[in-house]
Order: structure tokens, then sequence, then C-alpha cells
């Protein structure tokens, strides 16, 4: 089942952007052969890491030539190989795209990293934080007048990262299916972290956006776009950009009846309507807003915590989140109609399918018996 039933991808292991994209290629179906590193055989899955469903793993000695040897006998029967090594790692292990390639010439080959393979910057260490503050992304978000906060790590690694190298292996998998020839994607969190930021920067160019954070629009600025402490101390969310939804809102908490109101988007009057709205939201319960705003078109929903968002029933009814192995966790998604996707296998132990892949590419008994003698593979 999936759309992607019957791709096959060498992953080498790695960590963040690089498991997220093998997780949303497994998600649609793809058959995904984790590369793990000989020395971690023997140790227990992880049935936590969400990211590393829907694997089968191999685990091998890059260091021996035997083991690169077998990784090229992998590569030979695959349709994408993804690795997230530092530039210049593959090619020194004897792995690079131009010995992979020659062995496959129809093989995409998945580069993640958080600078990219060229600029000044390609070689040196990076996190998530690092390389959306180069982008231009983190400067943007954060309170007034206080410092950048990070979104977690879902601008750089996850969005801007791992699913920007799903999204490029989809791409070039129709590609390669009219020329018959592979190619290297070269995906950079820089990249995806400022392609992620392009509605914003246009807003930029239009001399609409302030660059003083916590002012604007869509970064909390705006009184009708935030969040809002209520009176049990948790939150809510309102949206409210539109005219027709921000009447809804005014009529809803009552601030239509508070006198000669400031037009909506009067940016110097901003800080006054939130301050009216955050004495507002804190005169009722989270649960007793719920009853007034939820479904309407004020574009409002609850500040959710992960275990109320598993059980609240509109995603229970979507079966957005799963259970597996006593593991919730997000589905599979986007939806298909005549393809959908299943939830892959949970994550397994290093090198637990060593013998059963080694003999799918036809390896015989005795040298696969061979190479974990010489400890090659394990």
């Amino acid at each position: 089942m999936g759309p992607l039933t019957g791709v096959r991808v060498v992953e080498l292991q790695g960590i963040g952007p690089g498991p997220y994209c093998g997780m949303m290629l497994a998600d649609m179906g793809a058959e995904i052969i984790r590369v793990d590193r000989a020395g971690s055989a023997g140790q227990a899955a992880n049935t936590t890491d969400i990211l590393a469903r829907g694997r089968k793993s191999v685990a091998v000695d890059l260091k021996q030539d035997a083991g690169v040897e077998t990784v090229l006998k992998l590569v030979e029967t695959a349709d994408v190989l993804i690795e997230g090594f530092r530039p210049g790692v593959m090619e020194r292990l004897g792995l690079g795209p131009d010995v992979c390639l020659a062995r496959n010439p129809k093989l995409i080959f998945g580069r993640m990293t958080g600078w990219g393979q060229t600029g000044s910057m390609a070689s040196a260490a990076g996190h998530d934080i690092n390389y959306i503050s180069l982008s231009g992304a983190l400067h943007a978000i954060g309170p007034e007048g206080q410092k950048p906060v990070p979104p977690l790590n879902l601008v750089g690694d996850f969005g801007g990262g791992g699913m920007l190298l799903a999204f490029g292996i989809a791409a070039a998998l129709y590609e390669t299916e009219k020329s018959g020839q592979g190619q290297v994607i070269d995906a950079a969190m820089t990249d995806g972290s400022a392609l992620l930021m392009n509605a914003i920067f246009g807003i930029m160019n239009g001399d609409r956006w302030s660059h003083d954070r916590g002012t604007n629009l869509l970064d909390g600025g705006a009184h009708f776009y935030g969040t809002y402490e209520t009176a049990d101390g948790k939150w809510i969310s309102i949206g409210s950009i539109e005219p027709q939804f921000y009447a809804l809102l005014l009529e809803k908490t009552g601030l239509d009846t508070d006198g000669d109101l400031p037009k909506q988007m009067s940016r110097v009057d901003w800080p006054l309507l939130k301050d009216k709205l955050t004495g507002i939201f804190k005169l009722k319960t989270r649960d007793q807003w719920d009853e007034i705003m939820l479904g309407t078109d004020i574009c409002y929903a609850p500040v959710l915590a992960f275990e109320e968002a598993i059980s609240h029933d509109h995603n229970a009814g979507r079966s957005t989140f799963v259970e597996q192995d006593g593991v919730k966790q997000a589905a599979p998604a986007p939806r298909f109609s005549r393809t959908p996707p299943e939830l892959p296998a949970t994550a397994v132990a290093p090198g637990e399918h060593t013998e059963e892949i080694l003999a799918g590419i036809g390896l015989t008994g005795e040298e696969i018996s061979a190479l974990k003698a010489a400890g090659a593979v394990a």
C-alpha cells in the first residue's frame, strides 16, 4: 500500500532530518534499508523512536573495504540513497555520488546537510537553530522587545530539511522515470528554511513588515492573531484576520459593545486592543471559550498539549494520531484516495535484518558468513 510501494531506499544512519525524510518515504510505502554501524548490532530496538518506523536494518562496518563493497551492492539494487554526513565524508568512505552512480546510473543520491554541499559554511558544524538563524527565519520569531525564540526544531530540521529532501526525492523519482538517469540532490536546511519564509519575504518586499519582531500581522503583534490565557491558566488561539471573522470575534467576546472601537488594521491601536482581549479571555475557562467559539468562523482553537490533541474529537475522528506498540504518534499523511498508506512497523534493532537483506541482493550463505567473520557486517 502507499504511492511509493516498490521504491527501494538505502538510508545511511543519521539523526534528525535524514531519518525524518526516511520516515516520510516509509510512510508512503517505500522499502527503507537502513545501514547501521556494525558496532551497534546487538542493541535493543528503540521502539519510541518514531522517526525510525518502517525500516529494515543491516549493520555494516564502513571502515572496511568489504563493508563499503556491501553497501555498493545494496546501491545497485536501490532507487534512492539518503545520507546526512558533512560534505566530503561519503567521498572519503568510497561511497560518493560518482562511485554510486557508476554502479547504478538511475540512482537518486539524496544529500541532507545544514549548510549545503557548497558555500563558505559548508564544512562547519551546526544545528537547526543555526541554520534558521542564517536564513533569516529565526529573526522574525519571538515576542516584541525580546530575544528570538526557536520554534522547536521544526523549521530547519524537519520542514526545511527532511521534508524538503523527501519532496526532492519524489520529484527526482518522477524525472528518472522519463530520463532513465539518476542525479544528486543537495538539500540544505538553510535553503529549505529560507524557502519556507518566502511568503513573509514577499510581505517584507512590499514594505508591509516591521523588523521589530512581535509587532506584525502573523508574529503575535496583531491582537486578532495570537494566543491568550484563560481563567484556568490554559491557552486559546485566534486568527481572525478576515473582516467577517473579526466581526464575529468582536461579537463573541463582547468587544463590539466597547464604544468607538479602533479599526482592525490600526497598528498603533493593536497593543490597546490586545490588552482588552487579554482581560476578556481571562474571564472564562478554556472549556467555556470552546463552547462559545469552537467550530465558528472566528478561526479559533484551544492550545492543546500532546495528550489532549490525541483525544480531541476532531483528531480522533480523522485518526490523526495512532498508537503502535504502546507508542503514540502522528499517522502517515497526506491521505490518498486510491493508494492509502499504512502505518509502517515500529523501529527495529540495528542489524536485525542483516542476513535477510544480504541474501536478498544475491549474497550466498558462505559470503555472508565470511563478511560476519571479518566484522564487515554484524
